[in-house]
């Protein structure tokens, strides 16, 4: 039996991300075996049949000498664990994980960037210092030989490519990491005032100050609501002071993390993805559409993946608290408008987001780098 590892930060966006993905190779006949932090989801994903190896993976760690000796650490999981294949996802298991799959002498290697992050995405100092140690980790570690770079939109894909990070004949495209369009499906719209829903980890890079801004703006217009805990492992999360005091002002409504997802969109009237920089290509987008919600989003890499402006939905510029309003009050206002949205933005991911497109496109990758073998 071939061995898949995956290597990421964190158990939950495994979980939320790669899960599918990870049972349809278990299906396939692929070992299956999780190396990453473990938190709360840890436990069904282990009653799923997929092996859990828990290691100290500290995303916002930047000493080189901790960095070093995890990447050791890791080596020591892969020998033991013996991956025919590993997929790393996020920058810093590319780059960690390349460094102790070439100790452990893995051959075949997926990676996955899925977005740019931090590092690529932020104006910030810290970012900008480490911006050309990361590009230059990514170097050695993306595409080495018999490695396959998958990207989820192609901005993202032709700036690693030519901005030296990538060999362009080891890289793919795959959208999004799939939905479940039986679970996430059309609703009717509820009844009484309009609701605008953003659904996102609470960080800044997420839009969320624009969103209360443009809450502010349209304020009686529509309840606006959001979904989603602070990420303290992120160097910009919002803390649960600053949402609670936009609650107190009666801007929006915070819900902390939601489980319920399609219950949620089912109970909203808009979806809305104002992130300030540039996504992979962002899941919660792809349910709401998958739920028939008209999607307003900012014209920037990932997001413009899910939306056709003016067809799904309506892209904006980043940052633009004003235009956000512009965009959301037109569909608050036009009922007929959201469905006509509602049903393209369905039809969109049914033809090329479902789980099933993606769970395909990615075992198929799997194949062609490790392929099984054959009997003797």
């Amino acid at each position: 039996m071939r061995t898949l590892l995956f290597l990421l930060t964190e158990d939950w966006f495994f979980a939320s991300h790669f899960w599918v993905r990870a049972l349809a190779a278990k299906k396939a006949g692929w070992r299956v075996v999780l190396v990453a932090r473990e938190s709360e989801a840890a436990a069904k994903i282990r009653e799923s049949g997929i092996e859990f190896v828990p290691v100290d993976f500290i995303r916002r760690r930047l000493n080189p000498f901790a960095e070093a000796a995890f990447v050791l650490q890791l080596a020591r999981v892969y020998r033991q664990v013996k991956p025919d294949l590993a997929h790393h996802i996020a920058l810093k298991p590319i780059v960690l994980g390349g460094l102790a799959a070439r100790l452990a002498g893995v051959k075949s290697i997926v990676n996955a960037p899925v977005g740019l992050g931090f590092v690529f995405s932020s104006d910030k100092l810290l970012a900008k210092i480490l911006r050309p140690f990361v590009a230059l980790g990514l170097r050695f570690t993306l595409t080495p030989r018999n490695a396959v770079a998958v990207f989820e939109n192609p901005d993202d894909l032709e700036a690693l490519v030519t901005g030296g990070m990538a060999r362009r004949d080891a890289v793919t495209l795959i959208r999004g990491a799939g939905v479940d369009i039986e679970k996430f499906h059309p609703t009717r719209e509820p009844e009484g005032p309009v609701r605008v829903v953003l659904i996102a980890r609470m960080i800044r890079e997420k839009g969320v100050p624009e969103f209360v801004e443009a809450a502010r703006i349209l304020h009686g217009k529509a309840k606006f609501i959001l979904a989603g805990a602070p990420d303290e492992g992120n160097h910009n999360a919002l803390t649960a002071d600053e949402l609670r005091a936009w609650q107190d002002e009666g801007l929006v409504e915070w819900l902390g993390p939601v489980k319920d997802i399609p219950a949620l969109l089912a109970a909203s009237h808009i979806a809305c993805q104002p992130s300030s920089y540039r996504e992979g290509l962002p899941k919660s987008a792809l349910e709401a559409m998958a739920a028939g919600k008209p999607l307003v989003a900012t014209n920037i890499p990932g997001c413009r993946e899910a939306v056709v402006d003016g067809e799904t939905g309506f892209l904006v510029p980043p940052r633009n608290a004003f235009a956000l309003a512009e965009a959301l009050v037109r569909l608050i206002e036009d009922p007929a408008l959201r469905a006509r949205m509602g049903a393209a933005g369905r039809a969109r991911v049914e033809d090329h987001f479902s789980d099933a497109i993606i769970c395909a496109k990615t075992l198929a990758i799997y194949e062609r780098l490790a392929p099984a073998r054959s009997p003797v």
